[in-house]
C-alpha cells in the first residue's frame, strides 16, 4: 500500500521538477556512433603502443558526441566541425600557458570572457564557446604528451571521427531528415485538430509551434545555401507554408467549442505520409461537407495543403519564407560580431563567466587542489544560462557527479587497464547520447565515468581519482552559485518580464494588422509565426524558472497564467481573422483600436512592475461581434492576480 509523505517531508515542487526525467526517445544511430567513435581511438592507441594518444582522441570524440544532436546532415557539420575548430584553438592556447603560474590564470580568464561573449550569438556559437574554454582549461591544467601541436590534432581528429560517422549515410539519405521534420509537423497539426474543443488543446498547440520552428530552421538553413534553386527544398518550404492556414484555422475551431470530425485529423496524417515518402500524385480527401464559416475555413485550408503536397513542381519565385530567408553567411557573421561587441547582455555574461573562472584559477593557484582543472571545468558546464537555470545545473551537476562516481568506482576498482578499456568504453559511451535528453543530471552521471576512465588511462591513478573529482565538482558548483548566481541579483521582472511585455506589445500590433486592409497576407503570417516563436521561447524561460527555489520559482508560478493568456489572445485574434476571411462580418476600426489599446496598456504595466496585480478592464462591443472571444481573453489577461512574493 502506498502512503503519502507527511507535510514536513514532502519535497518542494522546484526540486521535483529538477529531478523529473524528460521522456524522449533514444537516438539509436547516435548511440552507435558514440560507442564506435570513443572506443576506436582507444583500440588504435593500445595496438600502436600509444595509449595516451588514444585517450586524447577519445576526449575529442566525447566533445563530438555531445554536439551530435542535429538531424539534418548539413546541420551536423555546423554542430560538430565548427566547435572542434574552437576546441583546437582552446587546447593550443591552454597548453602554451601550462606551467606559467599567474600568466596561465590570466590567459584562461581572458578566454572565459571571449567564450562567454560569443556564447550569446546562437546554439552553434554557444557550443563553440564551451569547447574553447573547456579545452583551454584542460590544456592549462594537464601536461599534454608530445609536441604542442599533437594534442589539438588528436582531439580534433576524435571529434571529426564522430562527424565522419554521422555523415556516412548522407549520400543515401540526403534530404530525408528535412522531409521527416516537415511530415512530423503535419502529424503535430493532426494532433492539434483532434484536440480542438478539448482540454489538451494548449499543449497540442505548443507542440505545433515547436515543430514548426524546428522544420523552418532545418529547411531554411539549407535553402540559404541553395538560394532557392533546389526543387526539393522549395517543395518542402511550400508544404510548410501550406499547413499554416490549417494551423490558423484551428483556434477558430477550438473556440467554437465543438470537436472536429475525425476525418480531418486523419486526412492530415495521410498528407504527412505522402510528404515523408516523397509521393506526388492524387490524394483523395474524404472529409465532410462544411456548413459553418469555421468548418469552411478548415476545409479550404486542408484542401489547399493537399494540392501543394500533391504537386510535383513548385515555382520557387512564388514561395515566401514565412520567417525570412537567412542572410548570406558573411552578413550574418558581421551582424553577430557587432552584436557581441556592443550587446550589454554579451558583456554581462562574459564578465560573469570570466569572474568565476578567474576565481577558480586563482584559488587552485593558491591552495593545493588535486586535479584542480576540474574546478574550472565544472564552472564552465554549470554557468551556461542558455542551457538552463544556473541553480538547477549546479544542483544536478552535484547529484549527477555522485551517481557517476558510483559507476566509476566499480570500473576503476574492478577492471584492469589495457584492452579491457575498449569493451568498457563500448558500454559506457552509448550512455551519453542515451541519457543526455533526459536532463543535465543524467548527462553528468553518464559523462563522469567516461572522463575518469580516460583520465586513468593518462595518469594511472585508479580510484584515487574519485575523491578529487567529487571535491573539485563541489567547489566548482559553489563558485558558480555564489559568484555567478547570487552576486548577480537580476530580478525576475528584468530577466523575463520585459520579454513578456514585448510579446504583449507585438500582440497589439498583430491585432492592428490582422484586420487592416493594407497588410499583405504573407506579412501577416510572418508576424504570427514570429510572435508564436517568441512566446515559445518565453514559455521555455518560465519553465526553467519554475525549477529554481523561492522567490524566483514562486514568481514564475505567479506569472505563468499570464503567459498562457497571451498565447490565447494570439489564438483568438487569429480565429477572428479566419472567420472574417470566410464570411463573418468584419469588426469596426474602433473595436480593433480599443482591444489594441488595452494590450498596449498591459504591456506598459508589465514593464513597470515586478509583481502582478489586478488591472480592471471594461471592454465592451457590439453583441455577436467576431471580436467578442478576443475581448474576453484580453479581459482575462488583465484581470490575472497573484500574491506578492
Amino acid at each position: 500500500m502506498s502512503r503519502e509523505f507527511p507535510i514536513g517531508l514532502t519535497p518542494p515542487d522546484w526540486l521535483v521538477r529538477n529531478l523529473r526525467p524528460q521522456q524522449t526517445p533514444v537516438n539509436r544511430p547516435a548511440v552507435a556512433r558514440a560507442a564506435l567513435a570513443m572506443a576506436l581511438p582507444l583500440a588504435i592507441g593500445l595496438a600502436t603502443g600509444h595509449t595516451a594518444y588514444g585517450a586524447l582522441a577519445s576526449m575529442g570524440a566525447l566533445s563530438g558526441v555531445i554536439g551530435d544532436t542535429a538531424d539534418a546532415y548539413r546541420m551536423r557539420i555546423l554542430n560538430i566541425a565548427i566547435p572542434q575548430l574552437f576546441g583546437a584553438v582552446g587546447v593550443t592556447l591552454g597548453s602554451l600557458a601550462y606551467g606559467h603560474g599567474w600568466v596561465a590564470v590570466g590567459v584562461v580568464t581572458g578566454i572565459a570572457l571571449v567564450s562567454g561573449m560569443i556564447s550569446t550569438i546562437g546554439a552553434v556559437a554557444s557550443v563553440s564557446g564551451l569547447l574553447l574554454l573547456l579545452n583551454s582549461v584542460v590544456g592549462a591544467g594537464l601536461a599534454m604528451p608530445g609536441d604542442w601541436w599533437l594534442a589539438p590534432l588528436l582531439m580534433t581528429g576524435g571529434g571529426l571521427l564522430v562527424l565522419a560517422l554521422a555523415l556516412l549515410a548522407w549520400p543515401l539519405r540526403s534530404g530525408v531528415p528535412e522531409r521527416t521534420a516537415v511530415a512530423d509537423t503535419y502529424r503535430a497539426v493532426a494532433t492539434l485538430m483532434a484536440a480542438c474543443g478539448h482540454e489538451d488543446y494548449d499543449a497540442a498547440r505548443h507542440a505545433v509551434t515547436q515543430s514548426l520552428n524546428q522544420s523552418y530552421d532545418l529547411v531554411l538553413a539549407r535553402r540559404a545555401r541553395h538560394h532557392g534553386r533546389s526543387p526539393e527544398l522549395t517543395r518542402l518550404l511550400a508544404q510548410l507554408n501550406a499547413i499554416t492556414p490549417v494551423v490558423e484555422a484551428a483556434p477558430a475551431a477550438h473556440l467554437s467549442g465543438r470537436p472536429l470530425p475525425d476525418e480531418l485529423p486523419t486526412a492530415v496524417r495521410h498528407l504527412a505520409e505522402a510528404i515523408e515518402t516523397g509521393y506526388t500524385g492524387p490524394i483523395g480527401l474524404s472529409v465532410p461537407v462544411p456548413v459553418t464559416e469555421t468548418a469552411r475555413a478548415v476545409d479550404h485550408a486542408l484542401r489547399h495543403a493537399a494540392e501543394v503536397v500533391a504537386s510535383p513542381d513548385v515555382d520557387p519565385r512564388g514561395i515566401d519564407d514565412r520567417l525570412g530567408r537567412p542572410a548570406a553567411l558573411g552578413i550574418r557573421a558581421a551582424r553577430a560580431a557587432r552584436t557581441v561587441a556592443l550587446s550589454a547582455a554579451s558583456w554581462r555574461y562574459g564578465l560573469r563567466l570570466a569572474l568565476c573562472i578567474g576565481l577558480a584559477q586563482a584559488l587552485v593557484s593558491i591552495v593545493s587542489v588535486p586535479r584542480s582543472y576540474w574546478v574550472a571545468l565544472t564552472i564552465t558546464f554549470v554557468l551556461k544560462p542558455d542551457f538552463g537555470s544556473v541553480f538547477s545545473r549546479a544542483l544536478l551537476r552535484a547529484l549527477g557527479t555522485v551517481a557517476g562516481l558510483v559507476i566509476a568506482a566499480a570500473v576503476l576498482s574492478q577492471v584492469p587497464r589495457g584492452w579491457w578499456d575498449v569493451p568498457v568504453m563500448l558500454l559506457l559511451a552509448p550512455l551519453i547520447p542515451a541519457l543526455t535528453p533526459r536532463g543535465y543530471g543524467y548527462q553528468t552521471a553518464a559523462i563522469t565515468p567516461v572522463i575518469l576512465l580516460l583520465s586513468d588511462v593518462l595518469n594511472h591513478q585508479g580510484t584515487a581519482l574519485l575523491l578529487p573529482r567529487l571535491v573539485d565538482s563541489l567547489i566548482g558548483c559553489a563558485i558558480a552559485l555564489v559568484a555567478g548566481y547570487l552576486l548577480w541579483p537580476e530580478s525576475w521582472h528584468t530577466r523575463v518580464g520585459d520579454r513578456l511585455a514585448d510579446a504583449v506589445a507585438d500582440t497589439a500590433r498583430y491585432v492592428d494588422q490582422a484586420f487592416g486592409t493594407d497588410t499583405e497576407p504573407a506579412a501577416r503570417a510572418r508576424m504570427r509565426r514570429l510572435l508564436y516563436r517568441d512566446l515559445s521561447v518565453i514559455r521555455t524561460e518560465f519553465q526553467r524558472a519554475l525549477t529554481e527555489p523561492p522567490p524566483t520559482g514562486r514568481r514564475a508560478a505567479a506569472w505563468w497564467p499570464l503567459v498562457v493568456a497571451v498565447e490565447r489572445i494570439v489564438d483568438a485574434t487569429t480565429a477572428a481573422r479566419v472567420r472574417v476571411k470566410h464570411g463573418a462580418a468584419p469588426p469596426s476600426a474602433a473595436e480593433v483600436s480599443q482591444v489594441a489599446l488595452q494590450l498596449r496598456e498591459l504591456a506598459d504595466g508589465l514593464r513597470e512592475v515586478e509583481n502582478l496585480y489586478e488591472v480592471r478592464t471594461d471592454l465592451t462591443g457590439p453583441a455577436g461581434s467576431v471580436l467578442e472571444p478576443l475581448r474576453q481573453e484580453v479581459a482575462a489577461a488583465r484581470a490575472i492576480t497573484s500574491p506578492t512574493p
